[in-house]
């Protein structure tokens, strides 16, 4: 039998075949592989269309600090001071007034003040009994009133005091005094001081009368 040999490989090939079996596979194999290798390297075009976009950072909004509450107990303190605040001024003021009230005299009417008689022997307190700091102002009824001050200057305690008080203005003692009131005191301890008001007997008005600290006074005793 005739056979050729491959140029290629060196094989014996029958002469039934026209190229040489063995190159022409090695060929073809050589020709598939590439196609192969390169169909993985490209994604599918729906992959590539569904990635969704990455940002480039997430920004997180930094955490609330709890806000403090104020404790129970702190609050219960709190009110309690309130209280007591509250309570000590409106007894503060409750004593306030009722020894000023005890202490004011009921005012006279300025018609008739009493008046020691012609001749009258004077107390023995007399010179123990200062009124000073008086200050005049007007009542609701347009009457003058007369905001004072009464002093016992004597060791002893005093019972039943009235005395009659006479003004006049510093600048000069004339004949007739510019205003005359009187008072009474159920008592005053030694050294003790009292304020008073009295109804003021006066032909001025409230507005012409000297100031507290342009005042002359003369006071009379006439009890006990």
């Amino acid at each position: 039998m005739f056979t050729w040999i491959c140029p290629t490989c060196g094989r014996e090939v029958p002469p039934s075949y026209a190229e040489c079996p063995d190159c022409a596979a090695k060929a073809k194999a050589g020709a598939a592989a590439p196609g192969a290798d390169s169909a993985p390297a490209s994604p599918p075009a729906t992959a590539v269309a569904a990635a969704p976009p990455v940002p480039n950072s997430i920004q997180v909004p930094p955490p609330r600090a709890p806000q403090a509450a104020v404790p129970t107990w702190l609050l219960a303190v709190l009110f309690a001071l309130a209280f007591a605040a509250v309570g000590g001024g409106i007894y503060w003021l409750v004593h306030y007034f009722g020894s000023r009230t005890q202490a004011s005299v009921t005012a006279p009417t300025p018609d008739a003040p009493p008046v020691l008689p012609a001749g009258a022997k004077e107390s023995a307190i007399q010179k123990y009994i200062e009124v000073s700091g008086i200050r005049f102002q007007e009542s609701p009824k347009d009457a003058t009133l007369a905001r004072f001050l009464v002093i016992n200057h004597s060791g002893a305690d005093i019972t039943d005091l009235a005395a009659t008080v006479q003004i006049w203005a510093r600048a000069g003692k004339t004949e007739e005094a510019d205003g005359t009131f009187s008072f009474k005191l159920p008592s005053l301890g030694p050294y003790e001081s009292k304020e008073a008001v009295a109804a003021v007997t006066t032909k001025l008005k409230v507005y012409e009368l000297p100031d507290w600290q342009f005042i002359n006074t003369q006071v009379r005793v006439t009890s006990p």
